[in-house]
């Protein structure tokens, strides 16, 4: 599952949502993709946290002092 991109687990993790949410699956086959999404989801989390540290590295000013502020898309102004 590590090789697997952001945007592919997402879309899997939808696909199921989709089908445990329709409740035509027998019990077993719900179990069996409940586990998967739950796995997905982690993988999910996991990536977002790297990403999220990665990013942090990349705002670090020289001090080495990471900042926080909002996001603001470019051409909108900050509040």
């Amino acid at each position: 599952m590590t090789d697997l991109k952001f945007e592919d687990c997402l879309a899997r993790l939808e696909q199921i949502v989709s089908a445990l949410e329709a409740g035509n699956l027998p019990l077993e086959e719900s179990l069996k993709v409940f586990e998967e999404g739950v796995a997905l989801a982690r993988h999910c989390g996991r990536y977002l946290d790297d990403a999220e540290r990665r990013i942090e590295l990349l705002v670090k000013d020289e001090g080495g002092a990471t900042t926080t502020r909002p996001f603001a898309p470019e051409g909108e102004d900050e509040p």
